[in-house]
């Protein structure tokens, strides 16, 4: 037999236009030709359960480097083709909708990879090959082996073949500039990335270079702890344990097994840079999921397989594909369902996660209504309310309005660093204010989400204005001094202002409750401002620049102050010749300032050195007295 022809297509450029639209992803013919090796060896097995082949060889396909020769061979025992299949399946269709093909993606080739989506997959080997053979034998009782080569044309010659097992043997004469391609290490790379979990043997020498076993496709009942870890640790090597998993599976509507790992959340971590490996009945897809996954759980680990997710197309094509859009909505469910039911059943683990699963949970609540309302109730917070159990240290936001309301007026004080802002901290605790902790990358956002869920709730950070049921009305009745015709606040607020003088910043006194926890003097800047400082920063990438607008709250009921003012009246003398010294005062309006401005930011350079020489006087003071 010898017959030679033309492939169905009604134009010649195909090729030309394969090569260039797939080459920044050259290495996916390996993929393609293995992928379809096992789908021919999954056919053989359902003739042979359907009783119409009598047996099938053992399971198994092989990579042949030859690089003298410069060909790379991929062998099968499928079920084979026959002279009519290799016509029906190669010729015509592959190319069946190559027109629409050429008309699409012509003008944008190299773009976006799309073979898999047109029935390409074979032919994406002429990104590597000059030409292209077939040597097949079909499972039919007394069928003839075949012989199929195409040297990148639309000329092909089909005659018989020399194959004596059944099964199908692709060969590719590679071309110059794909010779990397016959470095074995590079076959076992491509293997791994794409073919690692694909249910059949991949040999290369007789070694076999895939890992087969797909753990998602098991009962999660049947898989131990040790294996789950196993798993993650093949995947992402080098990398810490997860804090937990979710196994995914359902068929209905749409295909999908998986399993995804939580994370310990780094500093660093980008929530838009995907972290979840997409297959497709076991073939790699990408890592690159965004269409897929729902856009909070990104930075989650671990793998999705779905057969109802095409290889290779388009974005724009996930963007709108309907079933794409169920396959986030149950992913965000499942994951809504599980760390529910982990805050019911395992609160103390949930507690200890929180700092972590925090992220996704306050990250899918801004992008996933659904997400938000099957997760709110959950929400935990730390706070400086302490109560017995197990949720000692947190609080859910429901709770806290509830336990606050006559006190706090729906008003939410809060922290954004427990450390920097205990002076704030303490002083609101001091007078029964409870306060919570919202220090994550987001929590700027996530604030500003709040309150449109709670419109009558007011979030205001311990450092912005200060709260009047902080201020002592009582002590801050002052009598006018007759010869000066003064107050102690108006005196303390030019002792200042002449002793700091910076032009742009408001002084202001008021009397502190809580006079042995209030400091002498704290910052203060409006919530709104420092939100907008805030959110121009993180804008433009950069750190936060304190504003010279601030204002400095000077607390007259402290010792530090009142004694300051008496040291301004002459009645405390700080020398031993006796006289007031206006450099001593100068001197501790400036330390004062200076604690007070410590909570807000990093003294560098200039401000380190002057601090230090202004706390060596003040201590000078202190022990010459």
């Amino acid at each position: 037999m010898y017959e030679q022809g033309n492939i169905s297509i009604h134009t010649d450029n195909i090729f030309p236009i394969i090569k260039k639209a797939l080459y920044s992803e050259r290495d996916i013919f390996l993929r393609e030709l293995i992928s379809n090796s096992v789908d021919a060896i999954s056919k053989l097995k359902m003739l042979v359960s359907a009783g119409e082949v009598q047996s099938a060889p053992e399971p198994q396909i092989s990579v042949i480097v030859d690089k003298e020769a410069k060909t790379i061979a991929v062998s099968d025992t499928g079920l084979g083709m026959t002279a009519d299949e290799v016509k029906k399946y190669i010729n015509q269709v592959a190319f069946s909708s190559a027109e629409e093909f050429i008309q699409k993606y012509s003008a944008s080739a190299g773009e976006q990879g799309i073979i898999g989506h047109f029935g390409l997959g074979f032919y994406s080997a002429f990104m590597v090959a000059s030409k292209v053979e077939i040597q097949s034998l079909s499972c039919r009782e007394g069928a003839q082996a075949v012989h199929w080569q195409c040297d990148g044309t639309t000329t092909f010659t089909l005659d018989d073949g020399d194959r004596t097992t059944v099964g199908t043997t692709v060969i590719l004469h590679i071309q110059d500039d794909a010779v990397e391609f016959l470095d074995e290490a590079e076959i076992k790379r491509i293997v791994k990335k794409y073919c690692d979990f694909m249910p059949v043997p991949i040999k290369l020498k007789g070694e076999t270079i895939n890992k087969q076993v797909s753990l998602w496709d098991k009962s999660p009942n049947a898989i131990t702890k040790d294996e789950y870890l196993e798993f993650y640790r093949y995947l992402y090597p080098f990398q810490e344990d997860p804090l937990f998993w979710i196994h995914l599976n359902t068929d209905y509507p749409f295909v999908l097994k998986g399993i995804l790992y939580f994370p310990k959340i780094k500093q660093d971590i980008d929530p838009n840079k995907p972290q979840i490996k997409l297959y497709s009945n076991h073939v790699f897809v990408s890592d690159n999921c965004e269409e897929v996954i729902p856009k909070f759980l990104l930075p989650l680990r671990g793998v999705i397989d779905s057969t109802d997710i095409p290889l290779n197309v388009s974005r724009s094509f996930l963007q709108g594909d309907r079933r794409v859009r169920q396959i986030q909505d149950y992913i965000a469910r499942k994951v809504a369902d599980h760390l529910s039911k982990m805050y019911r059943d395992q609160r103390t683990e949930f507690i200890k996660c929180w700092a972590d699963i925090s992220i996704f949970m306050k990250f899918g609540s801004m992008n996933n209504d659904k997400f938000y309302q099957q997760v709110k109730d959950i929400m935990i917070y730390p706070t400086t309310y302490k109560q017995e159990g197990e949720d000692s240290g947190f609080t859910t936001l429901q709770d806290y309005l509830e336990r606050t309301k006559e006190k706090q007026n729906n008003k939410v004080f809060y922290t954004s660093d427990a450390s920097a802002q205990a002076t704030y901290v303490d002083l609101y605790k001091s007078q029964g204010f409870e306060v919570l902790t919202f220090d994550s990358f987001i929590d700027n956002h996530f604030i500003h989400f709040l309150e449109d869920q709670y419109k009558d709730v007011k979030f205001a950070r311990v450092d912005a204005d200060i709260d009047e049921k902080l201020i002592d009305k009582e002590k801050n009745t002052e009598i006018i001094d007759p010869k000066t015709n003064q107050t102690p606040s108006d005196r303390l607020q030019n002792i200042f202002r002449n002793a700091l003088n910076q032009p742009h910043l408001k002084i202001r006194t008021e009397s502190l409750k809580g006079s042995d926890s209030a400091p002498p003097a704290v910052i203060l800047l409006s919530e709104l401002q420092r939100r907008i400082l805030e959110m121009s920063a993180l804008m433009q990438q950069k750190e936060v620049v304190f504003p010279d607008d601030h204002t400095l709250l000077v607390n007259t009921s402290h010792p530090l102050v009142q004694n300051l003012l008496k040291l301004e009246q002459g009645q405390i003398i700080t020398s031993a010749s006796g006289t007031k010294s206006n450099d001593t005062i100068q001197l501790l309006c400036q330390h004062i300032y200076d604690l007070a401005l410590m909570a807000h930011k990093r003294f560098e350079g200039e401000e380190i050195k002057q601090f230090l020489d202004r706390s060596q006087k003040v201590l000078t003071l202190l022990t010459a007295r």
